[in-house]
């Protein structure tokens, strides 16, 4: 996305199983690479991540 991700916009690099095409690859950008992966983003499980960092984005948004 060139000019960032919205909050709320779904990624368009995200694929219907959730996984990045981009993972691993060059053109990933940054902020995505960078993110890191935490209990405190992600929770116990995929669907407790789900919740908070759609509570992330709604925060800045």
């Amino acid at each position: 996305m060139p000019d960032g991700k919205p909050a709320g916009v779904r990624c368009v690099q995200l694929m219907a199983d959730n996984l990045c095409r981009l993972f691993g690859q060059p053109e990933r950008p940054a902020v995505c690479a960078s993110f890191p992966a935490l209990p405190d983003a992600c929770g116990d499980s995929r669907e407790e991540a789900l919740v908070v960092l759609a509570h992330m984005e709604a925060q800045t948004c």
